[in-house]
């Protein structure tokens, strides 16, 4: 087994029954990927829209491949049904661009709800409240070839493990006050939060989908 498949299966010992990985696969040769694939690995996750299209072209098709990264709306054609998931929908306008494309297409594309509670100004994200005015107003309604799985987020960038908990708990609650807001929706069952070098800490706030890539596949060439 070469480092990439020792990583892997040292990251699967510590996650809990029920909890899926997406290996970060962003700015990492088809080599790498394959042998994480080589090793079992099946979802794979990417932030650049150019890089995931060659990454899907010469690898095996039963891949499932997460868009993660921000997903600029000239780019909605190139992503819809490339990506098995886009975890990075970050605004209304996004989702029906990616609705109409989906429709068009044929395909129904699966999505998450990107939601901002982190410090920082720079990560993209609803923020809360306008979520919860999406869902509350059902607005969701109005997708045709959309399937909204869950939420995804982000806990602030800092070593301050109290702010970071409370961060994760904030998208896990999020979650949970959709549901009891739109008790019917269907499959809306995703949390997709924790990285590297937090991922224990989402899991423990109730993380069902964990994105690690350092962990993996080493620091990024």
């Amino acid at each position: 087994m070469g480092r990439i498949a020792d990583n892997l299966a040292a990251v699967r010992a510590t996650l809990p029954a029920g909890v899926g990985l997406v290996a970060v696969s962003k700015f990492h040769p088809i080599e790498a990927l394959a042998e994480a694939y080589a090793a079992g690995q099946r979802a794979f996750g990417e932030s650049r829209v150019q890089e995931l299209t060659v990454k899907v072209d010469a690898l095996p098709t039963d891949i499932r491949w997460h868009f993660i990264g921000h997903l600029q709306t000239n780019k909605v054609k190139q992503v819809v049904g490339r990506a098995t998931l886009i975890e990075s929908v970050d605004s209304e306008r996004l989702l029906s661009l990616i609705d109409r494309e989906a429709a068009a297409r044929g395909v129904v594309q699966r999505v998450l709800m990107q939601v901002h509670v982190a410090a920082e100004e720079t990560k993209f994200g609803f923020l809360p409240d306008e979520l919860l005015d999406y869902f509350r107003a059902r607005r969701f309604e109005h997708l045709q070839a959309t399937h909204i799985c869950g939420i995804m987020g982000m806990a602030s960038n800092t070593d301050d493990e109290d702010r970071v908990r409370a961060d994760f708990q904030a998208i896990a609650d999020l979650h949970n006050q959709i549901l009891r807001l739109c008790p019917d929706l269907r499959g809306f069952d995703t949390i997709s939060m924790g990285m590297s070098h937090d991922y224990p800490l989402a899991i423990a706030a109730g993380s069902n989908l964990v994105r690690i890539g350092t962990a993996i596949f080493g620091q990024r060439q």
